[in-house]
Order: structure tokens, then C-alpha cells, then sequence
């Protein structure tokens, strides 16, 4: 049973995005999700409380994506914290640029309702992201101090965030920006 929940929940949050691209905020329906899926509009209040609940499940489940990725990219960069970092940032800039649910928010997209989710109501958003990234990188480099690798962790993870919601430089630029921020502060190797 617990499988078949998941299942539903990840039928459900696919309906969602893509009716969230197509439609934007304003013109998706929970009955248009619970149509899309074969249940009933019960079941999508069930599962998510209110349209907001289900589109705050829409951008956790994407932020669960981008920091797989992270985690990934930290594995296959665990001998340098710089290009860890730098690879992390670049791979999170150009994801976002593509995504789909990203440009839904960001340009507002049948309105402005869902750009909180990564601004001013960004809080779970930044909190599992931050915290996923300080568990893996400590286990990568446990040499490093917890408190102060907690403290740019923060810091590189909203940086990374503005610049997704602000783009001002090309990513490579901005990756070792941060890279260098990290690693500097943290008197490290590589703080070019």
C-alpha cells in the first residue's frame, strides 16, 4: 500500500506540472488534476490540503531533483571542494534554465502566485537543500568545520538561488564565484 500511495502521489504531481505548464497557477483546476490522473477531486485534497499545498509539492518534488543532482555532482568531485562546488552551482544554473516548473514561477505564467515558493515563502526550499548539501559534503570532506561549512553552505545555497530567480552572469561565471567564495572562507586550496 504504501508503494501504491507513492505512486498516486507522483501521478498526481505530474498531472500538476503539466498542467501548471500548460495553464500556469491560475488556470489549473484540482479537478483538472484528479481528471488527468482517474481519481477523484477528493482524493487531490486528500493528498494535498489546497492548490497552494499541491504546488508547494510541485517545487519540493523538483528541489528533491535538483539536489539528487547535487549529491551526485559531490560524489564525482569529491577529491576538490572548489570544482565540487563549482560543478553543484553550474549544474543547478543550467537545470534551471530548462526547467519547466523554474520558468512557470519565475516569469509568472498564469500569475504571480507561485513566485513566494522561491522567494519570500522559499523556506523548505532552501532548508532541504541546504541541509542535504551540508550532510553530504561533510561525509565527503569530514576534515571540514561543521559550524563554518554550515555557515557559506547557507550562504553559496541562497547566492545560488538569486542567481537562478536573477540571472546576471552565465553560470560557469557564477559557479566559480561561489566556488571561490567557499573555498576562501573556509581557507581552503583553490580560493583562487
Amino acid at each position: 500500500m504504501p508503494g501504491d500511495r507513492a505512486s498516486l502521489r507522483d501521478s498526481l504531481l505530474d498531472a500538476a506540472v503539466d498542467l501548471l505548464v500548460q495553464r500556469g497557477y491560475r488556470g489549473v483546476r484540482m479537478q483538472d488534476v484528479a481528471a488527468a490522473v482517474g481519481v477523484s477531486r477528493q482524493t487531490v485534497y486528500n493528498e494535498f490540503g489546497d492548490k497552494w499545498g499541491m504546488a508547494q509539492a510541485v517545487v519540493m518534488r523538483d528541489n528533491d531533483r535538483y539536489v539528487d543532482g547535487i549529491d551526485r555532482i559531490l560524489t564525482e568531485h569529491s577529491d576538490d571542494l572548489y570544482s565540487a562546488v563549482a560543478a553543484a552551482v553550474r549544474f543547478t544554473l543550467e537545470l534551471s534554465a530548462d526547467d519547466p516548473i523554474s520558468k512557470v514561477v519565475l516569469t509568472g505564467a498564469g500569475g504571480d502566485e507561485l513566485l513566494p515558493l522561491l522567494t519570500t515563502q522559499a523556506e523548505p526550499v532552501l532548508f532541504t537543500a541546504r541541509t542535504r548539501i551540508i550532510e553530504h559534503a561533510l561525509a565527503e570532506w569530514p576534515e571540514l568545520d561543521r559550524e563554518a561549512f554550515s555557515e557559506i553552505a547557507e550562504a553559496a545555497v541562497r547566492l545560488t538561488m538569486s542567481h537562478i530567480v536573477l540571472p546576471t552572469e552565465p553560470p560557469d561565471q557564477v559557479a566559480d564565484l561561489i566556488a571561490r567564495m567557499v573555498t576562501r572562507y573556509l581557507d581552503l586550496p583553490g580560493g583562487r
